[in-house]
């Protein structure tokens, strides 16, 4: 019964055994092992999908869907079969050890946090209508530390972006992971746990607008809280949205002229079809020019993995694929408006065979833009 519902609500019944999906996919073209379409036609013959070592692979990217002609929603089906097969006890293989996994479940239950360390000399405010949705940033600059990720930072751009904006935002102590990764792995139950807890949070906050920094709290926020557990209330905005209505009448310094080009992240872009308002905000900046890669758009190529599972050679070689693009424009920086395109980008450069020509300088959007407020 959970399979008739899969494949009725996520339209496979429409697949007409074209393989454009397959012929795009990015680990397909790697893994000849793995197809989308014959992922939905031995769905759709009674296959036995459960016990699929490949079903954590996908990377739920959507590109097949944009070269869908049935409008199949293939991540939608993919995170179906991850969902029943995580009920029949079933999962992928946790990289990083499991950490952020067990990371996310810890939230589920009661907790102290230390998370606000990095708020100093910023201005914030007990009761505000705007609140920051800080997302697992925090807990990233210590996991990801080897790469010389700066996770606070990317707070800390946020928080200086809306204050020189004329906004004093609140950030919550007791804020969870917005539980995307569980979702697309197939924890349902443990997604809800954290979805309601920080519904009731942002509720309780009296907030009348979120702003996200991170393109996958936007999208679960945005679509899957009121999906799941109906809400939130308040309106959610990503920074690269509210940076865009704002930053044409800022003023901003003048900074020698920089090449950045621009990764579209899938979760911002295909999921929530934002691709204009990075760009807007990058045009706005004094300065910079942007160069776009070959792909770009609803056509960017993604950064290689999701969830924190089933990372492996193939994912890899996707990420150089994208760092080679991205070196090609000539540009000095890469921007992405999403915390792990900027984990996954850096995790593949860590490796020192990767060559010059795909060394790039990787730079969250926001704070391009708080550098030059």
């Amino acid at each position: 019964m959970d399979m008739e519902k899969a494949i009725k609500e996520t339209h496979a019944y429409r697949c007409l055994d074209c393989g454009k999906c397959t012929a795009v996919c990015p680990l397909a073209r790697l893994n000849p092992a793995y197809s989308p379409r014959m992922t939905v036609e031995r769905a759709l013959w009674g296959g036995d999908l459960a016990h699929d070592r490949l079903l954590w692979s996908c990377l739920t990217c959507e590109a097949c869907s944009e070269r869908c002609q049935s409008d199949v929603a293939y991540s939608e089906f993919i995170r179906h079969l991850r969902t029943q097969a995580w009920k029949g006890g079933q999962s992928g293989e946790c990289a990083h050890g499991g950490a952020l996994q067990t990371l996310m479940r810890m939230m589920t239950k009661k907790l102290k946090q230390n998370r606000l360390g990095w708020l100093r000399r910023l201005k914030v405010a007990e009761r505000s209508d705007t609140l920051y949705f800080v997302g697992c940033l925090p807990y990233f600059e210590v996991i990801f530390q080897e790469f010389g990720f700066p996770a606070r930072k990317i707070a800390r751009s946020t928080v200086k972006a809306l204050n020189r904006l004329g906004i004093i935002p609140m950030v919550l102590e007791d804020e969870r992971c917005c539980g995307h990764d569980l979702l697309w792995e197939g924890d349902v139950d443990n997604f809800r746990r954290l979805a309601e807890l920080n519904l009731q949070t942002i509720e309780e906050s009296g907030a009348q607008r979120v702003v996200t920094s991170c393109a996958e709290c936007y999208h679960t926020l945005a679509v899957e809280y009121p999906r799941y557990v109906g809400g939130p209330k308040a309106e959610v905005i990503h920074i690269s949205e509210l940076l865009a209505q704002e930053l044409p009448t800022a003023k901003a310094s003048r900074r020698p002229t920089k090449r950045v080009t621009y990764q579209d992240p899938c979760r911002l872009g295909r999921f929530s079809g934002l691709y204009e308002p990075p760009r807007q905000v990058i045009a706005s900046l004094p300065g910079v020019e942007l160069v776009e890669m070959e792909r770009n758009r609803a056509q960017a190529l993604c950064c290689g993995t999701s969830c924190w599972t089933n990372c492996g050679a193939d994912n890899k070689e996707i990420q150089v694929e994208r760092l080679r693009e991205a070196k090609a424009t000539a540009a000095d920086l890469l921007i992405t408006a999403c915390p792990k395109c900027q984990i996954h980008f850096r995790c593949a450069m860590s490796d020192k065979k990767v060559g010059q020509e795909a060394r790039i300088e990787v730079v969250d959007l926001v704070v391009l833009a708080a550098n030059a407020l």
